[in-house]
């Protein structure tokens, strides 16, 4: 159900160079009359929603709210890469149950709290 997603960011540079890093893709750098946006790829008709980096005055990183789940291969590949990145781990790969895969946490270089599933 989820259509689009925004992260909040301070440092626009300094949250690409992450989040490319970690999930290994192009963020577009994508502006509208001020607001600085850098845009996930899109998901090519797969499952799930695309979403931005958004730095704007009334978007502040925060560790509490809404928590996003990016979905993966396998968890530890994108936590392999966090730490390299400038970001914490918040969360090692955790088994969730049998049927529902496994899940790791992070924190950005922004203060964001994002999480992670995969099957395997």
């Amino acid at each position: 159900m989820v259509g689009w997603f925004e992260i909040p960011v301070s440092d626009m540079d300094r949250a690409k160079m992450f989040y490319e890093t970690v999930f290994n893709v192009e963020i577009k750098d994508v502006e509208f009359d001020g607001l600085k946006m850098g845009w996930f790829p899109d998901n090519n008709g797969s499952n799930g929603s695309s979403g931005a980096l958004i730095k704007q005055s009334s978007y502040v990183p925060s560790r509490e709210g809404v928590l996003i789940y990016f979905v993966s291969k396998d968890v530890q590949l994108e936590l392999d890469r966090v730490e390299a990145a400038g970001g914490k781990i918040g969360l090692e790969k955790t088994k969730i149950s049998e049927n529902n895969g496994f899940m790791g946490m992070f924190i950005d270089t922004e203060g964001n709290k994002i999480a992670l599933h995969s099957d395997a």
